[in-house]
């Protein structure tokens, strides 16, 4: 639709200007040729020359018994209708008051018309900003005062500590006295910092839907243009409506998009964002106080931000909105699953359980897509079942009921994954076995999850290497199988992960002895192409590969010694993988020890997929090597 009407902007307004042009250059020349003398309009009219004549006030018309027309004026107080009457010449007479309007919209409109369009046309160039095509450097703010889809502090989970900071900012404008007594002061600036999708921006919703104040938000990007100085004059002007409805509370999201250091990247930085960050800094904090302003702020990359915006005085609260731990996903999923009608059967903990690592915005996106599920199917309402295949949908992928599998390819892929689990249930640190599974997922053929007990806050030195063993496993599994030159490319995955998570560990954390207890990730990257990295040596490369490959050798031999020692039950859960295509981590217990699965137990048919994924709620710095997704490449 945007589209048409700007290709149709552009053909009315070629045309415009090719009829004006035509019309200009038309009438000039055509004037020129019709001039006559009115000597020469005298002779002809008494030769018999003439067949009519057009009065137009001074101006008169002529046209010639040849066809031929021309124009001549006739000087102040001649009287010549009588002679031309004489003449038999026929006389027509413009009314005076009709000839001037005409012409002087003739004369006017076209110009009137290119003022427009320009004006429209600069318009559309500043995007449509306030003020029209002078609103260049007028503030975006947006002041919201809707009463549509309010967002109270009852609509946030999972997140307290930072809700009772802001509650404190919102109390604070409420009943300020309470704290002024005291000699407290209002704060500034709060700064809500946290990975993506934990909710910063609906905590400021919900500050809004509290505090009871105007509430101003804008977007980081909407100060800076292409012009210098045009995103500190959006800055002032922001300000300027700020104190007129003070007080009042701004939110900027996405503040890193104009709030990066100064003085740096190549070039030296950007003029026009360092301009708007200084004036920023004026505002928040100069000579001339803001009183009853507080701005409320939104970023996930606090390490980019200039540090003169972190002082006390203009973000003096710096909040941490975490990912949320299993008592808060409880929550949140309270809070979505209110918008849907859940089944007896669902049990939220249980969900939240299985869930470790989703922020708010991927618990939404999880009841969003059960709730999808259960109406593809016509259900009333949404079941455990729904969840449990939404979840797996979101944590590995869709099925791919398409892809056609060999026989040979689904025994390899049973019996790498039969590896995975095997040893995963005889590594005591290791997560507990969720779920095992041959059926292809996203970009995996079979998968294995292992979900933990408890939120993760680190790793132990100990518990790394399990991982490493249980990564190593599958590759383990495909070589007892199938010997040396039958091992395929699946474990391609499992080696990246295995070496991620092996170089952290000698890298980062200080778990490698003989490399000591120096960080070396950033002369790591460095190497990569970071220019951060500072340089080491070629013996000290040398060497943290050695290690990395030591912790790798390691856990592969121990995944192949439990491979070996548990050789019945390793084929057992192969096999059983064949039959069922999924099993969960009770079944895969039973299938091990011999027993049968009955009929209605969860078999392939059921569709549940499974994964090679181990989340922990809370990652340690490098994330990587923590878990995730653990795609083998088709063979």
């Amino acid at each position: 639709m945007g589209n048409a009407r700007n290709i149709a902007f552009w053909v009315v307004l070629f045309l415009l200007i090719l009829a004006l042009f035509n019309m200009f250059s038309g009438g000039t020349t055509t004037s020129a040729s019709r001039n006559l003398s009115y000597s020469d309009f005298v002779s002809r009219v008494d030769e018999g020359q003439v067949a009519s004549v057009t009065l137009d006030g001074e101006r008169v018309l002529v046209r010639g018994k040849d066809g031929n027309t021309y124009a001549t004026v006739k000087p102040e107080g001649e009287e010549i209708a009588t002679r031309l009457i004489g003449k038999g010449v026929e006389v027509r007479v413009e009314p005076q008051e009709q000839s001037g309007f005409l012409s002087l919209i003739s004369l006017w409109l076209p110009f009137l018309v290119l003022i427009g369009v320009w004006i429209f046309f600069m318009n559309r160039m500043q995007g449509g900003g306030k003020g029209g095509a002078m609103g260049f450097g007028k503030s975006r703010a947006k002041l919201l005062t809707e009463k549509h889809g309010r967002v109270t502090f009852d609509d946030v989970a999972g997140i307290d500590e930072a809700k009772e900071e802001l509650e404190e900012i919102v109390e604070f404008l409420r009943n300020p006295q309470k704290f002024s007594r005291l000699g407290g002061k209002i704060p500034k600036g709060a700064l809500l910092v946290g990975p993506p999708g934990t909710g910063k921006t609906l905590l400021a919703r919900a500050i809004a839907g509290e505090a009871g104040v105007p509430f101003f938000t804008i977007s980081g990007s909407d100060f800076v243009e292409m012009f210098v100085g045009v995103g500190a004059s959006r800055v002032r002007d922001m300000f300027e409506q700020a104190k007129k409805n003070a007080p009042c509370i701004v939110f900027i999201d996405e503040i890193d998009a104009v709030g990066r250091a100064r003085g740096v990247g190549i070039g030296g930085g950007n003029d026009e964002r360092e301009q708007t960050l200084n004036q920023l800094l004026v505002e928040m904090d100069g000579f001339e106080a803001n009183e009853g302003v507080i701005i409320v702020a939104a970023t996930n990359r606090k390490d980019v931000l200039d540090p003169a915006l972190l002082r006390p005085g203009r973000f003096d609260r710096q909040i941490h909105v975490p990912n949320p731990d299993i008592k808060g996903r409880e929550k949140i999923l309270t809070v979505h699953a209110r918008k849907v009608p859940v089944g007896p059967d669902v049990d939220l903990r249980t969900i939240a359980r299985g869930t470790p690592g989703f922020s708010g915005a991927d618990l939404m996106n999880l009841v969003n897509e059960a709730a999808l599920m259960a109406a593809r199917v016509g259900r009333r309402f949404v079941t455990m079942e729904d969840f449990e295949n939404a979840k797996d949908k979101v944590m590995m992928g869709a099925q791919r009921r398409s892809m056609v599998l060999t026989q040979d390819q689904k025994e390899k892929t049973a019996y790498h994954e039969a590896g995975h689990a095997i040893v995963g249930m005889n590594m005591p640190k290791c997560d507990p076995v969720y779920k095992a599974t041959i059926i292809p997922r996203g970009g995996a053929l079979g998968m294995v999850v292992s979900l933990p007990e408890m939120d993760r806050l680190n790793m132990h030195k100990d518990e790394g290497k399990q991982k490493i063993a249980m990564t190593m496993a599958g590759k383990a599994a495909e070589i007892i199988k199938y010997g040396e030159e039958g091992v395929s490319s699946g474990p391609a995955g499992d080696i990246q992960q295995a070496s991620s998570l092996a170089r952290a560990m000698v890298m980062r954390w200080g778990m490698s002895d003989l490399v000591g207890n120096i960080d070396y990730a950033e002369a790591h990257e460095g190497y990569q192409g970071n220019t951060g990295g500072f340089s080491v040596s070629a013996e000290t490369k040398k060497l943290i590969e050695s290690e990395v490959k030591r912790l790798i050798d390691e856990g592969y031999d121990t995944a192949r010694q439990v491979l070996l020692d548990k050789a019945e039950e390793f084929e057992r859960l192969a096999k059983g993988l064949l039959e069922y295509e999924t099993l969960t981590g009770d079944e895969i217990r039973r299938v091990i020890a011999g027993e049968v699965l009955g009929g209605d137990d969860n078999s392939g048919s059921s569709g549940d997929g499974g994964s090679v994924i181990s989340i922990p709620k809370t990652k340690p710095k490098v994330a990587k090597p923590e878990g995730g997704l653990e795609p083998e490449p088709m063979a």
